[in-house]
């Protein structure tokens, strides 16, 4: 009897038809999970100091990361600078296609990384309009939000022919091994390459070894896990939603949910925010809740849809970021740097709202030789805007000893939604696509605390006197930059006459106050 075989679970059953071993991917997801909250995730030292000078460089830049690298070391091959690629893998964009705004999209022909044409070619699907649904609440309808699916593979495959034509060198299959930082460059060693450069960037993501010997083993101070899949079999919809729950908290978290149409059926997302206790459920847990709810999501049964991809991810978020420079001449970029906020999964739309700014930064930093810890700490500065959604995650997330009533976030979030509606798409719009802006948060508090002084009470226990104290802080921030960016702005043509340097300091400046306070919206 004690040797029967447990039946397989549902997740075990559906991931285990699907190919590429998903299932064995989601346990070595869940590995690095179970590391983080167990705060066993071992700190390697990929990073060495040498006192020693490099006699040349063979390089400007080494890029370690292809995926979301492949940006960024497009727009500098173009520029002229001398760019490796070093890519673990293949450098090929994944099936599921990357979901972001149109208006987003056009920095690709802003910076002639693709024509006009090709970026209409990378538009995989569009869809309008998205839903905002919260348990007890009414539903709110947006358009052009997170409504246009990018091809992966497409885009991926042009960018590749650009970096190569413009004179950049990708290495495959070549796994980093670590970085030597030398006075006047680096020395990054993958598989059997030593790659002598100005400047290493690393766009590893959140895991990244370079990123964890930073960090000191330090635990997230909050984490998104996701699970979703993608499947045919569903009625055809051809909208979406950005945020919806249907179910009140339990396991000590609330439940939110996506759905997108895609080319090969509907993408649908569980997520939750939480922190990294360790009595926290797994991936594997998030999913069979994935699965015993879906068919009351979307109203269809199970055994009526045909799976074609699943897809699960576990993103730590930590309150010191961006991360700064901890050596000279090693820069954080994207996942790795921690510059989404703790409300987004970052990835490539954290990606590409940031790439003019950013590369614009490491091309100037190049220029005048500013590849030491401070100048390239200006490229990745504190952002209020991001760091304001701090509060906001913590009222979306439940202590693990916590205890609130079931419909509380629920109820929050429906009069919130209720409030921004009805202030109109200059208050909703970027606010959805992770932009928050001092004059639009001002109108929804203002308005919530005047509508809903009940909700606000209640939200001031769930986060704690601390979180609100740092809050106000962030608060005040953001309107103090949102203040000075046109006031700031207006010396840009005076600072041409400041040294090179100074410069580069004064336009990393403008760049954060207005990327700080939203105005790059």
């Amino acid at each position: 009897m004690g040797n029967e075989k447990l039946p397989a679970s549902l997740t075990e059953q559906i991931l285990s038809s699907l190919p590429n071993d998903v299932l064995a991917s989601l346990r070595r997801a869940d590995g690095l999970w179970k590391s983080l909250r167990e705060g066993t995730l071992p700190v390697p030292s990929v990073v060495q100091e040498s006192q020693n000078t490099l006699e040349s460089v063979d390089w400007d830049v080494v890029i370690c990361g292809g995926t979301l690298g492949l940006l960024v070391g497009a727009v500098l091959a173009q520029k002229g600078w001398r760019v490796a690629l070093v890519e673990r893998g293949v450098l090929r964009g994944r099936e599921q296609e990357w979901n972001i705004s149109r208006r987003e999209l056009e920095v690709f022909v802003t910076l002639g990384l693709l024509t006009e044409t090709e970026l209409e070619q990378a538009i995989a699907t569009e869809y309008n309009p998205a839903r905002i649904s919260f348990l007890g609440g009414e539903d709110v309808w947006v358009e052009d939000v997170l409504n246009v699916g990018v091809d992966p593979v497409f885009l991926l495959e042009t960018l590749k022919q650009r970096f190569l034509e413009w004179g950049g060198k990708l290495l495959e299959q070549t796994i980093f091994d670590g970085v030597v930082v030398h006075p006047n460059g680096v020395t990054v060693t993958a598989g059997e390459q030593s790659l002598r450069a100005q400047l290493a960037i690393d766009v590893m993501g959140h895991f990244s070894a370079i990123v964890r010997q930073a960090r000191q083993g330090s635990k997230p101070d909050a984490v998104c896990l996701v699970v979703g899949s993608c499947a045919e079999g569903f009625p055809n919809n051809k909208t979406g939603d950005l945020i919806a729950s249907f179910t009140p908290i339990q396991n000590q978290c609330q439940y939110f949910w996506e759905a997108f149409p895609a080319r090969d059926g509907r993408t649908t997302y569980l997520f939750t925010y939480l922190d990294a206790h360790p009595d926290r459920f797994s991936l594997e847990t998030l999913f069979d809740e994935y699965l015993s709810l879906l068919p009351t999501y979307q109203s269809i049964e199970l055994d009526h849809l045909q799976f074609k991809r699943a897809l699960f991810g576990c993103f730590p978020c930590y309150q010191n970021s961006p991360l700064k420079p901890q050596w000279d001449r090693i820069l954080f970029v994207g996942d790795s740097s921690g510059a989404q906020s703790p409300l987004s999964f970052g990835g490539f739309g954290a990606m590409v709202r940031h790439l003019q700014r950013l590369t614009t930064g490491i091309h100037e930093a190049l220029q005048v030789d500013g590849c030491d810890r401070d100048s390239l700490a200006a490229i990745q500065p504190y952002q209020p805007n991001i760091s304001v959604t701090w509060l906001f995650q913590k009222a979306m997330s439940v202590n693990i000893d916590q205890t609130l009533p079931p419909n509380q976030i629920n109820q929050m979030l429906a009069g919130i939604f209720q409030d921004m509606a009805k202030l109109g798409d200059p208050v909703l719009k970027p606010f959805l696509q992770d932009v928050v802006q001092f004059p639009a948060l001002f109108q929804t508090l203002t308005q919530t605390s005047l509508r809903h002084p009940g909700l606000v009470l209640k939200v001031i226990p769930q986060v704690g006197l601390p979180a609100l104290v740092q809050w106000v802080g962030h608060y005040l921030a953001l309107a103090s930059y949102a203040a000075a960016y046109p006031l700031a702005n207006n010396l840009r043509a005076s600072s041409e006459m400041f040294p090179p340097k100074m410069q580069y300091y004064f336009r990393r400046w403008l760049d954060a106050l207005k990327y700080g306070s939203g105005q790059d919206y």
